[in-house]
């Protein structure tokens, strides 16, 4: 894979006269330019300064708003995913009408009104170990606005590897963290987190949910952060993120700090570190099937209206939490969520065709391989997609959340 050009949405590469601010710069950046930490040489470091935003989402949107607001002359986004209702609760880059357009093109366009001066260039496929070194080391910052753990790792070891700030937050429910790594002398995320949790064990914002303001305030915090790192704020008496984990309770407007250290025994950034390359993020992360999982079946949203059509006894058991059961469920379902799934088995009759499924059908495959490994014997599906696909493909009614 090569970096895009700017016709394709690429980064402009540098060229004599970057940073050389316009009339019309001057008067937009005004504010800007009477602050002496900021002044005409901070505003021309912004100009020149070439950001990665990984993710247009909650914690994407207003960190790149405000970054090309600020006059960040270069913004890249990585995000491979479309534009859904559901996201306008929170995601400010989008409205309505954006609704199943993906979301990289309504950002660029969305970007270009509030600034024209800025350069969009934008990546829609999913950050992987074969691209990420590529894309990221065009940039001289990288955003990390990820909301699941491979890709967090994956962020962070391409980071170290290149030597790029890694500007993070992650929100949930009510709550966010922010803080920088991967500086030099500076932790990691793996000096902070060195093993993922257990798959399953940590609910993603859809399933738990998220207060639609916590992520415009721990965007903000990380645009805060970029403009810092990039005006040298450390060095002009300022103090960035790096080596501090701030923590947000929006639902007590509480604000907490933890010290970090770079830890010597870090495997990314440590004296002796043993990642020397990117590996399988999903793998570390226990969400890829080992080979010696017992085999499962899944089966489509389509084939399970069918089968139900023709009258065939299908027993359906819904892993998700009763919150969610309440809002939208599949007929005759029985509920008992993820974490009360081996300790119920006896509930599920192991003489019947069983169905499990999910919002999206991860839970369900993670309850699935729980099962068998406790000693479930009786055959189980998983439905592709869960009752998202269901919503899409048969019962376009039930409510999506």
């Amino acid at each position: 894979m090569t970096l895009p050009s700017i016709a394709s949405g690429g980064p402009r590469p540098a060229s004599q006269g970057d940073d050389v601010l316009s009339p019309a710069e001057v008067s937009r950046y005004h504010r800007h330019l009477i602050l002496p930490e900021v002044g005409m040489a901070g505003q021309r470091k912004l100009k020149s300064a070439r950001v990665l935003l990984v993710g247009a989402g909650g914690l994407g949107s207003p960190a790149a708003t405000y970054l090309a607001a600020a006059g960040v002359g270069h913004l890249g986004i990585v995000d491979f995913d479309l534009v859904d209702v559901s996201n306008l609760q929170r995601q400010i880059l989008f409205g309505s009408r954006d609704v199943g357009s993906a979301k990289v093109d309504s950002a660029r366009d969305r970007l270009g009104e509030i600034n024209p001066h800025v350069d969009v260039a934008t990546y829609r496929e999913r950050l992987t170990s074969h691209n990420a070194l590529e894309i990221l080391g065009g940039y001289d910052i990288v955003v990390d606005g990820t909301d699941n753990f491979p890709t967090r790792y994956l962020v962070n070891d391409a980071c170290v590897a290149l030597g790029k700030p890694n500007v993070y937050g992650s929100i949930f429910r009510f709550e966010g963290q922010a803080s920088v790594f991967a500086t030099k002398g500076g932790a990691c995320y793996r000096c902070l987190y060195p093993e993922p949790p257990p798959p399953a064990s940590v609910p993603s914002c859809a399933e738990a949910g998220v207060l639609g303001v916590l992520p415009g305030i721990v965007g903000s915090i990380q645009a805060n952060e970029t403009i810092k790192l990039i005006l040298g704020a450390d060095t002009a008496g300022g103090r960035s993120l790096v080596n501090r984990l701030l923590l947000f309770n929006a639902w007590n407007m509480q604000f907490r700090e933890l010290k970090l250290h770079k830890d010597p025994r870090c495997p990314a950034c440590g004296e002796h570190a043993t990642i020397k390359e990117l590996i399988d993020y999903e793998q570390f992360c226990g969400l890829a099937a080992p080979a010696t999982a017992p085999l499962q079946g899944d089966i489509t949203a389509t084939e399970l209206k069918r089968r139900i059509d023709l009258g065939m006894d299908v027993q359906l058991i819904d892993v998700r939490e009763p919150y969610e059961f309440e809002v939208a469920r599949l007929p005759g379902s029985k509920l008992i969520p993820l974490a009360e799934v081996v300790e119920r088995q006896g509930e599920i009759d192991a003489n019947r065709q069983t169905v499990v499924y999910c919002k999206h059908g991860i839970r369900s495959a993670q309850a699935i391989t729980w099962l068998h490994e406790d000693g479930f014997s009786a055959p189980l599906l998983n439905l592709r997609g869960g009752i998202v696909a269901w919503t899409s493909e048969v019962d376009p009614s039930l409510p999506r959340y």
